[in-house]
C-alpha cells in the first residue's frame, strides 16, 4: 500500500518537512517514489501539487493522518480531521484495578457532622 506522508528533512531544531509518496512499510527516510510538496512549521508554509496528489489518490495511495489534517488547515480540501496521535495511557494504581477504593477516596466520600 502507498502512502502520502512526511519526510523531515532539516537540522536538529529547524525542522523541514517534504509531503511525499512511499510504500507504507518503508521507513519515511531514504528513497521515496515522487515528492509532491513541502511544509515549513515555522512560516507555517504547505506547498503541495494536488494533481499530482488527486493522481496518486485516484491509484490507491492513502494519506496520512497527519498530511489529511495539514490539508484540511490549510484549506486544500474540504474532509474531516483525522485523530493523528494516540493519548497515553496512565498506570492505574491497584486499588483502582481491583475495584477497592483507596482510603483518599473513602475519606472523600464520607460526609462531616
Amino acid at each position: 500500500m502507498l502512502k502520502i506522508r512526511l519526510q523531515r528533512t532539516g537540522k536538529r531544531g529547524q525542522a523541514y518537512f517534504r509531503v511525499i509518496i512511499v510504500e507504507h512499510a518503508r521507513k519515511p527516510r531514504g528513497k521515496f517514489l515522487e515528492l509532491l510538496g513541502s511544509y515549513d512549521p515555522h512560516k507555517k508554509d504547505l506547498k503541495v501539487n494536488m494533481e499530482k496528489l488527486n493522481g496518486w489518490l485516484s491509484k490507491g495511495a492513502q494519506v496520512s493522518p497527519t498530511v489529511n489534517n495539514l490539508l484540511v488547515n490549510y484549506k486544500y480540501w474540504d474532509k474531516p480531521k483525522v485523530q493523528s496521535w494516540k493519548p497515553k495511557h496512565k498506570e492505574q494504581s491497584p486499588e483502582t484495578k481491583t475495584g477497592i477504593p483507596s482510603a483518599a477516596q473513602a475519606s472523600a466520600e464520607v460526609p462531616t457532622p
